[in-house]
């Protein structure tokens, strides 16, 4: 599928978040990793970000916004307001659409990474709600990646489906993170970075 216009592309990576006040294709390729596109509709002020864990240990049962268990995506999602806001968006009025969290890793029912998908999708809906930001539009779940490209000028998205195969890179890469996060977290409770 063409997509319509000719704006510049920008990729945005695991891990990483962008945002702009000019016409932009954001584009992003999630597997169980969860994109949040945000826009200020009045300020013309979007972004997206791209999360890959809700947290460095995380259960289904556990709340996901009120402990340091919801550290990782409140992180990207604080990062990616914040950018806005320096820009002049305003947080009262910002809108959500989400994708992702899919359950594209194909493990056994033992392995801890399996609820992964499910904790990061729980973790959006639970943040954008407490947060009073609306949720006007989702597309999370199911088995398949996705590619998803943010338009900043007109806040569509384009959505298209990967298939299964296609993301074995990708699968590598999270669950490669994912490990190391969990079994080696970074900074330990208390301690401080300056970056």
């Amino acid at each position: 599928m063409a997509l319509p216009g000719h704006l510049p592309r920008i990729e945005v990576q695991p891990g990483e978040q962008f945002c702009a006040r000019n016409p932009y294709d954001i584009k992003t390729l999630l597997g169980s990793c969860v994109a949040a596109c945000l826009y200020d509709d009045e300020a013309c002020i979007a972004g997206l970000n791209h999360f890959l864990l809700a947290a460095p240990r995380y259960a289904r049962s556990m709340p996901l916004t009120v402990t340091e268990a919801g550290r990782y995506g409140i992180h990207a999602m604080e990062l990616l307001i914040n950018a806005m806001m320096k820009l002049g968006a305003s947080r009262k009025r910002l809108k959500a659409k989400v994708f992702g969290g899919a359950s594209v890793l194909g493990l056994s029912a033992a392995d801890r990474f399996i609820c992964v998908n499910e904790v990061n999708q729980r973790f959006i809906k639970e943040f954008l709600e407490t947060e009073a930001i609306p949720l006007l539009s989702e597309d999370l779940g199911g088995i398949q990646g996705r590619v998803i490209h943010f338009h900043t000028d007109t806040f569509k998205v384009y959505r298209r489906f990967i298939k299964k195969g296609a993301l074995e890179g990708v699968v590598a890469e999270e669950q490669r993170y994912w490990r190391n996060a969990i079994e080696q977290p970074g900074e330990r409770e208390g301690e401080v970075i300056l970056f």
